[in-house]
Order: structure tokens, then sequence, then C-alpha cells
């Protein structure tokens, strides 16, 4: 398929027309075009960028055309009057959000975050994550990967010497479909050492799960530290013992680590042997579910509970429940009295409302005390477009259990 040329200035993009009185969540800057929403299709192709008229042909924005999705088209401008979308449009969109991390961050302390959090940065369809000199692109949707030579080219200007394309074994993009994950111009030599609150991890971009490494739970495994000194800590789904990790260097007296991946315990081992913990760390290559079936009661000080998303999509929300119901009731039955319990759900589909509620049936059928100390989300780095709730898909509770 050929590309499109729309990267040049240009004026008088094809239309999408809103029936008459479903421009309502566009008036509220909410970024998707349902189809049902939609009266007249352009005559476009996918991934190319239209306008967004109401019924009485006023503009409303521009976005990327997706003519055979649901979401018809993902909005990444609101205005009521037409501009140049040109090349120096969408580097200023990475050099904003660009702008923001530098205010988070200190180098020195954290190189590894996200740089472009898809609608949280107006900027939907892509995420990049970075990883010192890394950034690791995942192009989502076909519109951008029609612009993505200037992706690159605004993250080189940026001071990013390596880029990586990480795409994913569903995707649908004709490019990524032929190509597959690459280096972009020159490679880097994996793995790579990264800092997250001056705690260091090996990351390696081409093998490791989403992007390399939960950037996400950054913020969340700092807390986690914060209460392990001379604690007995269960990591479940560990992956590459990200939480292990800051659990032992913040001083913990004994932390299993079980994960049902032979790499991620590779990995995990991997990390804490360069921390130099071995001594005071065991890893499980098992199911977790059954880890904590047959682990002992009232061993644990701190149990974390950071499964990978149950819920892929809304059809299966009422069995995703249930999977987090019971991992929950069986991480209540088996801590100490008076211990810390961190849950998690990555799940965009489970809300927060509804893990509350999950969790709280999981504590009552436990018949354990159980109080909230905090509510857990997501960093500062992966922001949630206030008119994009949807965005907010990293939910958590730090509960005490007696």
């Amino acid at each position: 398929m050929q590309k499109i040329d729309y990267i040049c200035p240009r004026m008088g993009y094809k239309k999408l027309i809103l029936k008459s009185g479903r421009e309502r969540s566009l008036v509220n800057r909410h970024p998707w075009v349902f189809s049902g929403a939609v009266k007249v299709l352009p005559e476009a192709e996918n991934g190319e960028i239209i306008e967004i008229h109401t019924n009485h042909k006023e503009l409303l924005g521009y976005g990327f055309f997706s003519p055979n999705s649901q979401i018809t088209c993902r909005v990444f401008e609101f205005c009521d009057q037409e501009i140049e979308l040109n090349e120096a449009y969408w580097i200023a969109k990475l050099q904003n959000a660009f702008g923001l991390r530098k205010n988070l961050f200190n180098p020195n302390e954290t190189n590894c975050y996200r740089l472009l959090h898809a609608e949280g940065d107006f900027f939907p369809g892509i995420i990049v994550d970075v990883y010192n000199e890394v950034a690791v692109v995942q192009v989502l949707i076909r519109g951008v990967e029609q612009i993505a030579a200037v992706v690159y080219k605004g993250l080189n200007q940026l001071g990013f010497k390596y880029i990586y394309l990480k795409t994913k074994q569903t995707t649908q993009l004709l490019e990524q479909v032929e190509q597959g994950s690459r280096w972009v111009a020159e490679s880097c030599p994996m793995p790579i050492e990264v800092l997250e609150h001056g705690v260091k991890f090996h990351v390696n971009v081409e093998t490791g799960q989403k992007t390399g490494f939960f950037i996400d739970q950054r913020e969340n495994r700092k807390l986690v530290a914060e209460w392990s000194k001379d604690k007995t800590v269960l990591n479940t789904f560990s992956y590459s013992g990200g939480f292990s990790v800051y659990a032992l260097e913040a001083g913990a007296s004994l932390v299993h680590s079980v994960d049902s991946s032979r790499d991620a315990i590779a990995l995990c081992d991997a990390n804490i042997e360069k921390a130099g913990m071995q001594h005071k760390h065991q890893s499980f290559t098992e199911d977790c579910f059954d880890f904590l079936k047959a682990a002992g009661s009232d061993f644990y000080d701190i149990i974390i509970l950071d499964p990978p998303a149950f819920a892929k999509n809304a059809r299966s929300v009422a069995n995703a429940a249930r999977g987090y119901q019971n991992l929950n009731f069986l991480g209540f039955h088996k801590i100490k009295k008076g211990g810390l319990l961190f849950t998690y759900s990555c799940s965009q589909h489970i809300d927060k409302d509804l893990f509350r509620k999950i969790v709280f049936s999981a504590a009552a059928d436990a018949k354990r005390n159980v109080r909230i100390l905090k509510q857990l989300s997501q960093p500062e780095d992966h922001p949630i477009n206030i008119y994009h709730p949807e965005g907010e898909y990293l939910k958590g509770l730090m509960l005490l259990v007696d």
C-alpha cells in the first residue's frame, strides 16, 4: 500500500460527518469517534488524517481514520479552525511530552520512563518508552505508522541515539507485519543498564515483555521498598524481579519471587545477582495461584499481587473478575496478621471502582479485617487525559490485613 503524503502542510482534508446530537463527546474532548456516531464516512484510506465535523458542518478537530475499527477515528487535535499539520506540528508534540518528563526526573537517578503515552499526551496510537539512550516505540494504529519517520526524526533531535520499533504479535499494521520488531538505523547492544530511583536493572528491549520493563510500577516499587526492611516478602508474577530488587535493596530479610515463565525467572535471578542479594532471595518457576495455595499461612509480611491483564476485552470482564477475586482471596488467606498486601490490576476494562469491589469480596470471603492505606495508580509519566478516563488502566491498593 502506498503511503499517504500528509507530512507537508495542506488544507482540505477529507471529512467525517457525525450524526445529529452525537457531537457531545467530541465537544467534551473525548478523543474517540465510535462507528455508531458517524453519519457520513470520508472516502479515505486507513490511517489517513481526516477532519471531524458536526451534522451542521462545524469543524471539531482532526484525527486518524480507521474505517475497519469500532473506533472509527482517534482525535489528536481539537479545534474549530483549519490548521497546518506539518512536520513541526508532530515534533512539537514530542517536545512538549519531553518537557514534562525533564521536570519529573533527575537523570542521575532515573533514566527509564515513558516519554509518550498515547491519548495521555494527545498523540493517540503511539507509546514511547525510554531506557537511557534508547527510545522504544510501539505504533498501534496505521495513522501513526504513516508518520513514523517524523517521529524518529523528533526522537533523534531530543538526543535519543538508538530507536527500537517494538511490534505486537497481534498487530495488523502493514509495515510492522512485513518487517517486524527492528532497530531504526543504528542498533544498541543488549542488555542495557538503566537506573530507577538509583536502583540498577538490566533490560533487554528486544526480548523483554512490553517494551522491555514494566515502567509503570516504578513508584509502587519504591513504596514497597519503604515498608520492606526486615520483612519477608512474596512477589508473585515477578517477571524480571522489579519489586524483589527494591525490597532487597531496602533491607528485606527474605524475598520469594514467583513466575510461571522460566525466561522471566532467569531475568529476575540475573537482576538479583547483579544486586548481590542472592543470599536473601529464592525464585520459583510455578503458577502463582498454585504457589499461593501451597504456601504456608502466617509466613509473609508483605505479599505483592501484580498479575498480567486478566481482561483483554469487555467480553472477558466477568471471568477476569473471578480471577482477581480468587487471587486476592489467596493473598488474604496467606498473609501474616498485620501484613501488607499490595494488589494491582492493569486491565483497562476493570475500572478502579470494580477492582475495589472485587477486592472487597475477596476480603469478606477470607474473613479478614482489611484497611486501605493507599489507593495506587500509574505514575506521572503515564498521564491520564482528563477527557479520556480509559487511560487510567493501572489500579492498585495498599492494604493492611489484621
